[in-house]
Order: structure tokens, then sequence, then C-alpha cells
């Protein structure tokens, strides 16, 4: 009896360890939330846009700033604001594929998701070259959505820091969270899709109090020459 215990627990032990290497590979190979780095270095990116009123306060305070970030368009957007996408551009920007219309991706056919990139990549390379980033809305992704990214030639980039900012909390309450949480190698989600947001205001501040311990802002590519730990990134090694 106390054999079947102990092989029952031992069964138990390698599913659950499973389980681990599993989400260890989805986290550390399959899709890049930070990158393991000792420099004091981030990435502020900024998803959904172009707005026609949010993007530009957003990109006001990153000039004032001189802060270069990686924005996460959505096709459809770039169709009806394509002016401010030129100008990310323009500002010297990092421009990532966030797809055409912000549908959750692991539900759709391999076919819609396909749509998705053409036409999101369509819409953006009308104005900047094609990117090589992308980002799945909400964070949702499988197998099927990273094999079809990877197909097209995109690194799956998410996030390691989210201050909720589309749900219009307190400008102060970004800031803490972003500022709380920051670590050497952090990617930050901030959003530019609808307005008003606390995110122009947040921004700046964060910048601030960011510089003064010492840290430095990148885009998500630029993020990237940090990485310690090579390895990690194994799959992407024709992108990055």
């Amino acid at each position: 009896m106390k054999r079947r215990y102990l092989m029952v627990g031992t069964i138990a032990l390698m599913v659950a360890m499973a389980g681990v290497a599993e989400n260890h590979l989805s986290e550390d190979v399959q899709t890049i939330s930070k990158v393991p780095t000792t420099h004091k270095v981030v990435a502020l990116t900024i998803d959904d846009g172009p707005n026609y009123k949010a993007t530009p306060e957003i990109l006001n305070v990153l000039r004032e700033k001189h802060v270069r970030a990686t924005f996460f368009v959505l096709g459809q957007n770039v169709e009806s604001f394509p002016e401010f996408l030129a100008q990310e551009v323009a500002d010297g920007h990092e421009i990532g594929a966030h797809t055409y219309s912000h549908p959750t991706l692991p539900k759709l056919s391999p076919q819609k998701i396909t749509e998705e990139f053409d036409k999101a990549e369509k819409a953006i390379t009308a104005i900047a070259p094609k990117p090589t980033l992308f980002r799945p809305p909400g964070g949702f992704y499988n197998t099927q959505v990273i094999e079809i990214a990877r197909q097209r030639g995109y690194a799956v980039v998410l996030w390691s820091i989210d201050p909720k900012d589309w749900s219009c909390p307190p400008a102060a309450s970004v800031v803490e969270k972003v500022v709380t949480e920051i670590k050497p190698g952090s990617i930050v989600l901030l959003h530019d899709g609808q307005y008003p947001l606390p995110t122009p205001k947040a921004l700046g501040i964060i910048i601030d109090r960011l510089r003064e311990r010492g840290y430095e802002f990148v885009t998500v590519s630029e993020l990237f020459q940090y990485n310690e730990v090579r390895h990690s990134f194994s799959l992407f090694n024709g992108i990055l």
C-alpha cells in the first residue's frame, strides 16, 4: 500500500513538473515578456493605436523626454489615422504588429488568423517597413498563433508590467504600478487606442522617476541586445 501511494505521489510530482516546464517554455522561448539583464534598461510599449487624441499626446511626451518606444499598432486604426503612424516612424519609434482588428486569436481558424496578419501588414507597410515584432491582442495565444507568427518572421512579445491604464485608473496608480515593479529588462505595457486615458500624464512622470533611479529607455529590439542568457531566445535566432 505504501508503495502504491509512493507511485501515485511520484506520478503527481512528474505531472506538476511537466506543467512547470511547459509554462517555463511558453514564457522563455515561445514568447518574450522580459529580457534577462543586469543593465538598467527597460522598454516602453504602447498598444492599440493610433488614436486621434491619445497618440499625439503620447508622442508629445516622448518627444519632450527624448525617449523612443515600441508601438504595437492595429491595422484598422492605421487606416483611419495613417498620419500618426507616419509621425511615430519620423520620431524614431519602433513599430510592431498587433493584428488588424484586435480579435482573440486562439478562437479563430488558421485562415482567419492569417487574414488578420495580412490586413495588418498591408496597412502598416503602406507607411512603414514590415514589423518583426508581434503582440497578440490581450496576450492570448496558442501553439497555432505562435507558429503562424514565426512563419511570418515575427518574434512574439508580451510584457512583464501591466498597470492596466486602459481601464482608466488615476494616473498616480499607473505610475506607482510601473515604478514599484520595474526591474532591469522589463517590458512595460501601456495603451493609446482610446481616449481619454491617464497614460500621457502618467508617462512623463514614469520616465522622470525611473531616470532618477538610473534607468534608460530603449525599444524592444534594442532591449534584446542586452540579453545575458542568449539561449533563452533560441527559437528566434533567425529574427533577433
